[in-house]
């Protein structure tokens, strides 16, 4: 005769407790940390290319150039309105922001600005030169308060400057013709 052995099943618990704890303690964590982890999202906008040319004539244009030398601002009509030379091998911020100040008290409805960087242009220069054209710290009833410059901010290639002098001498150069001695 055969015997049947029957196994006695015994359903395990599943014991989820040191689970739970560990999600009481990180939820709180995690929710407290993205407090502190804000990113900030810059909105830029690039030139636009349009057809309307003579409608672009007739609006100001404001531009920030930087150079490795000087910020230079100047705007579509009158040309170049101020040239920021470079002070102990860097760039002038608080110049600029009150040249910005000025010219949006002479153009208060203005609201944009292109800023032209060179291709070597440092990220912290470029960023730098953007929150100066975009606001300024002012005081209000006597709290310091961002007020607004120029909040459109588009960003472009700078145009290459060629110092013709040195062209004119390394092409002579190259064809074998040297200047005259005196």
């Amino acid at each position: 005769m055969k015997r049947k052995h029957r196994r006695l099943r015994n359903e395990a618990e599943l014991d989820i407790t040191a689970f739970m704890n560990l999600m009481i303690v990180l939820v709180p964590i995690l929710l407290i940390n993205m407090i502190f982890a804000h990113t900030s999202v810059l909105e830029l906008n690039f030139p636009a290319m349009d057809d309307h040319s003579s409608e672009q004539e007739q609006t100001l244009q404001l531009q920030v150039i930087i150079l490795d030398d000087q910020l230079v601002i100047s705007d579509n009509k009158g040309g170049v309105i101020k040239q920021i030379k470079n002070k102990q091998n860097t760039y002038d911020f608080v110049m600029l922001g009150r040249v910005m100040q000025d010219i949006k008290a002479r153009v208060p409805d203005k609201k944009d600005i292109t800023v032209m960087a060179k291709k070597l242009t440092p990220y912290q220069t470029l960023v730098s030169v953007m929150d100066k054209v975009r606001s300024f710290k002012t005081v209000v009833a006597g709290s310091v308060v961002h007020a607004e410059l120029f909040p459109e901010v588009s960003i472009a290639d700078a145009p290459e400057i060629i110092d013709e002098p040195k062209e004119i001498a390394g092409a002579l150069e190259q064809l074998g013709i040297g200047r005259a001695e005196s």
